[in-house]
């Protein structure tokens, strides 16, 4: 029996590869004679550039960046090597992870350090660059990425303002007089798997900034600044970028970048699944188990997960899904799947993720074990 492994991460707790570990080992004690397939993967977000190491050709390339509060940091990014691209993951730098909770605020946090990396990619002859926006501190719509190639933020006075949420209000212009040549020269895919737009009630601010550390006074802030932005860029540029699909990720970096450098989005997870040759590896399977830490509604626009179940239900595939807590235990019109919540009944959140590697192997040893029988 041909069994894929293939889960995201469950954030908090364990990174995608410790999941597929568990899995891997369990299902080797369980079916001493099937083969695994192990592919950790991603959406396009963050665990991007694990995937493309193990299942890409290309290598990782290290550079000097910082983080979202301006702290001098090491990141990497994958250089292909066939082609002259690089995928830049954005939480390697721009990232939640990278900066403590209480440090959190994005009215300051600014995604310079990602244009840092994306200016060594330049460096390298890179001529396209895919860029993962999962997991950000930012809510800069891309002005500190802008602001690394040579773009200046100018207020209302002509002085030039600094990259952040904060100063999104005060901007009257963007000046591009001093961009990097090379910008114009780069083709800017963004891998962007949800929906959300900019603007709104369930634009970036409403939707994502909470999670950031802002407040209810900061997210109105944070709103305000977004409008007048896209005010900016439409006078500026001609291109509307408040309604867009997608616009409202990794706080508003995908529209920004829409609207300065025509950046295109595209899904994350179709790309990945391209350079992986997924698809055509999951047509050999007889099982497949996948999962995330927190499976909801939210998922079913365009997780991880529901990516993966979409695909089985083409070859009808049998597909379990692990997740350590479901409010969604059932997807209508997928018969082929079946979700099982790790976390035990009357545990807190708090100690589940403190507890996922035990709670998603006895979940597993349960799961398998009436799998075999059945």
């Amino acid at each position: 029996m041909n069994i894929l492994i293939i889960p995201d991460s469950f954030k908090g707790s364990l990174t995608a590869r410790e999941v597929a570990k568990i899995m891997e080992e369990k299902v080797t004690q369980i079916f001493p004679k099937s083969i695994s397939h192990i592919m950790p993967f991603s959406d396009g977000g963050e665990g991007a550039l694990n995937v493309l190491e193990d299942h890409a050709s290309g290598t990782l390339i290290n550079c000097e960046a910082q983080d979202a509060l301006g702290k001098f940091i090491k990141a990497s990014y994958f250089l292909f090597k066939k082609e002259n691209s690089a995928w830049i993951e954005l939480s390697k730098t721009s990232g939640l992870t990278k900066i403590k909770k209480t440090d959190r605020n994005p009215l300051k946090t600014s995604t310079i350090g990602t244009g840092k990396v994306i200016v060594d990619a330049l460096s390298r002859g890179c001529s396209t660059i895919y860029l993962g926006i999962g997991g950000s501190a930012t809510h800069d719509l891309g002005t500190g990425i802008i602001n690394s190639l040579g773009g200046k933020l100018i207020d209302s006075k002509g002085k030039e303002v600094f990259p952040n949420g904060e100063n999104l209000i005060n901007i009257e212009s963007i000046d591009l007089s001093k961009m990097d040549p090379r910008v114009y020269e780069t083709k800017f895919i963004i891998a962007c798997d949800v929906q959300n737009s900019l603007l709104g009630r369930n634009g970036s601010a409403h939707t994502y900034a909470k999670q950031k550390g802002a407040s209810p006074e900061m997210i109105n802030q944070l709103e305000s600044g977004g409008r007048n932005f896209t005010d900016v860029v439409e006078r500026q540029f001609g291109k509307k970028i408040d309604l867009i699909s997608g616009g409202g990720a990794a706080g508003g970096v995908s529209a920004g970048l829409f609207g300065v450098f025509d950046a295109k989005l595209e899904e994350g997870f179709e790309l990945l699944a391209k350079q992986t040759n997924l698809k055509s590896i999951l047509k050999k399977m007889d099982l497949v188990l996948t999962g995330e830490g927190n499976f909801d509604i939210q998922s079913t626009y365009g997780k991880l997960p529901y990516k993966i179940v979409q695909l089985t239900k083409k070859h009808n595939i049998p597909t379990l899904l692990f997740t350590g807590k479901a409010s969604l235990m059932k997807v209508s019109g997928f018969p082929q799947l079946k979700v099982y919540e790790t976390k035990p009944e009357n545990m807190s959140i708090e100690n589940a993720m403190q507890q996922a590697t035990e709670n998603l192997n006895v979940s597993l040893e349960k799961v398998l074990n009436d799998y075999k029988r059945n």
